[in-house]
């Protein structure tokens, strides 16, 4: 299985996803997309992967309460990235993404044992 995953690299929640899949030798790629942002279409796939916008950004972090009001009510696809694009660690991270393109956010011990086996 190809596995890219997309993050920051100072990332609390990446650092910790990355030694569990370096422990359990998983091969991966790790694309920090504050250095190499994401593309627009690329961040609408996601949004329509998981669910929406809604589960694609972190509204709980200091980054989104951080946010005047006015930038908290995107109404298209095209704010939506745009926003994302300004505020890079308003993903929820890490992104997990497969080579058959499934996309899973965020790392949780059980659900990466399910995806990728104990090895």
């Amino acid at each position: 299985m190809t596995l890219r995953i997309y993050g920051l690299d100072k990332c609390s929640t990446c650092v910790k996803t990355r030694n569990w899949l370096d422990r359990h030798k998983v091969v991966y790629e790790f694309v920090d997309y504050r250095r190499d942002p994401v593309a627009a279409a690329t961040l609408k796939a996601w949004a329509h992967a998981v669910g929406g916008w809604d589960k694609l950004v972190n509204r709980s972090g200091m980054t989104w309460r951080n946010l005047p009001a006015t930038r908290k009510m995107p109404a298209s696809d095209a704010e939506w990235t745009l926003l994302i694009r300004e505020y890079p660690a308003l993903v929820r991270r890490p992104v997990a993404v497969t080579d058959d393109g499934s996309v899973h956010l965020g790392f949780r011990n059980n659900s990466y044992c399910s995806l990728f086996g104990e090895s």
